[in-house]
């Protein structure tokens, strides 16, 4: 998964990483992780008395972008939060990019713009390949711990990808 093209992330991918002190994985994976304005202020300015907020406003590979296209993040809002939203437009601004989200409706979204996606799991397995994780199921488990919620036959698969499952 290793690339050099524009990544976009959305809030969650960010969140739940540095709440499992896994942040850094990114820009091992990526380099640069760009995040629309909407994505900063949730993570950022929303969010500025919890821990993990910190090491995300302190990440020198994370770069904000503003949206340019506001009819369609407008159009998304409908559905989708803000920052879903904006996520999505721009990855349709950076064309051939990559865009970090884990919301079900809003990879429906994107699913239907045909952009191409991963989520915190798809980092977390990458990274489980790539020899920077030890191992997936703790990984998991700290997900978990956090709040994310995880289906067992889903746990399941991704232990059996990375060579962890029987």
């Amino acid at each position: 998964m290793s690339t050099q093209e524009p990544v976009i992330s959305n809030s969650s991918p960010l969140i739940h990483l540095a709440k499992i002190d896994q942040l850094g994985l990114l820009p091992g994976c990526f380099g640069e992780v760009l995040i629309p304005r909407a994505v900063y202020d949730e993570c950022v300015t929303e969010g500025r008395d919890r821990p993990e907020m910190a090491m995300i406003k302190q990440a020198a590979w994370l770069r904000v972008v503003e949206v340019e296209n506001l009819d369609l993040v407008r159009l998304l809002r409908a559905e989708i939060d803000r920052g879903e939203a904006e996520a999505i437009a721009l990855a349709l601004e950076q064309r051939r990019s990559l865009l970090l989200l884990d919301d079900s409706d809003a990879r429906e979204k994107a699913r239907i713009l045909r952009l191409r996606m991963t989520g915190t799991l798809g980092v977390l397995l990458w990274a489980k390949r790539a020899g920077k994780i030890a191992s997936l199921s703790d990984q998991l488990k700290a997900l978990r711990d956090t709040g994310f919620w995880l289906s067992r036959r889903l746990t399941d698969r991704l232990l059996l990808e990375a060579g962890e499952g029987s």
